[in-house]
């Protein structure tokens, strides 16, 4: 979630090699060819951009609470009308909901959502209204719900709970107070859990656990190809952690990278690796001998933690 930015647009970047790139293990990429996609008016603040079981979308939460998708340049954007429309007031936000994760599940095709204000929440296949899934651990509310990922095996969702002090509406005061409460959070909707050593089954279980806690400002979050780490970034630290889940490393927690600028949304592509969106504070100026660019706004790592492309924002006049 970047709280810095409210853009009008959705930008789908196809990634181009630079022409002339240094001698190194990596690529810079550049915006020459890229599509702008004009939200409807009034619309700005796209979070986590997803596509459906179909390939279809994307599909994109905004500042007023909605959740819009596109149809296309001939039939645009499918929304839902609702009072909330066009709102950019943080006040308003604890009622109009701010959708900040998305994700499908590509098995069920139903879309889970991580609502700051509502929630984890899940909307069945064919539509409707959001049925919500969970709103707090032990008595403590989610204060605010920011990103998730999906195991499509299990069914499990793993998010982040930014704060159990402020909400999204607030979140200077997280950053300024130097706050440590964010959660990497695991919800399991098992409806029949069986305990195979006692032969124990517990049905309709639906159980939200704390991986993780003590983070400062837990955002972005990202399950390996296997399943068998997670990743989660914490913002206002440019650090990135890799939880193992599973094998001999199971419950360990590495640092996957040290960023230069705050890490946002954390997505996995089809082959494994990662793609991480930077939050463009560009009075954070970053060296080119970094990344070989000063104005990373996006970067790609595989899962080992090594850079595999970073792309380049040229200084903000698009991106």
């Amino acid at each position: 979630m970047n709280p810095h930015f409210l853009s009008p647009y959705l930008f789908l970047v196809s990634l181009v090699l630079a022409s002339s790139t240094p001698a190194a293990t990596f690529s810079v990429v550049d915006l020459t060819n890229y599509h702008k996609i004009e939200l409807p008016k009034g619309a700005v603040g796209p979070e986590s951009v997803a596509f459906d079981c179909s390939g279809k979308g994307p599909y994109v939460g905004v500042s007023d609470g909605r959740i819009l998708k596109w149809q296309g340049p001939l039939w645009g954007w499918t929304e839902q009308r609702e009072i909330c429309d066009g709102s950019t007031d943080n006040m308003t936000e604890p009622t109009c909901g701010r959708p900040l994760g998305l994700k499908f599940n590509p098995k069920t095709c139903e879309v889970y959502i991580a609502d700051a204000y509502f929630g984890l929440l899940k909307i069945d296949r064919n539509g409707g209204h959001p049925q919500q899934l969970a709103t707090s651990l032990h008595e403590v509310p989610f204060r605010f719900t920011n990103a998730l990922d999906i195991d499509s095996e299990t069914g499990i969702v793993y998010f982040t709970d930014t704060s159990t002090v402020y909400q999204r509406r607030l979140w200077p005061l997280s950053i300024s107070t130097g706050d440590k409460t964010g959660r990497l959070l695991q919800y399991d909707p098992c409806t029949k859990c069986c305990n195979i050593i006692y032969l124990i089954c517990n049905f309709n279980t639906k159980k939200v656990t704390v991986l993780l806690d003590n983070l400062a400002f837990a955002n972005g979050v990202a399950l390996s190809k296997d399943s068998s780490f997670l990743l989660v970034a914490e913002t206002p630290t440019f650090k990135i952690f890799k939880l193992w889940l599973r094998g001999s490393k199971a419950g360990d927690v590495e640092l996957f990278t040290q960023m230069k600028r705050p890490a946002d949304n954390i997505k996995r592509t089809d082959n494994g690796e990662f793609w991480v969106a930077v939050n463009s504070l560009r009075q954070y100026q970053t060296s080119p001998e970094y990344w070989l660019t000063k104005d990373p706004v996006g970067v790609k790592f595989d899962e080992q933690g090594n850079v595999v492309e970073v792309l380049d924002g040229e200084g903000g006049s698009t991106l």
